[in-house]
């Protein structure tokens, strides 16, 4: 169960990562993407067991124009 929290963790870290490097806000990329404000902070939490499904990591790689293997890069 650890191994599957520490990626769920990696994903949301770079979820948060590459978002700021565009300048979006949470807020605004949970519009972009068509999801709560709530779920979105949730991922991008370090501390809270969050998942995703692969439709919503795709769809957040489109919007964010990055490769969906952008997210689980150990950085």
């Amino acid at each position: 169960m650890e191994n599957k929290r520490n990626i769920y963790c990696i994903i949301g870290q770079n979820i948060k990562r590459i978002r700021k490097e565009k300048n979006l806000t949470s807020l605004k990329l949970s519009k972009m993407c068509n999801l709560s404000h709530g779920y979105l902070k949730n991922l991008e939490a370090k501390n809270v067991d969050a998942t995703i499904s692969i439709e919503t990591l795709a769809l957040i790689a489109k919007v964010l124009d990055v490769d969906i293997s952008e997210f689980l890069k150990e950085k």
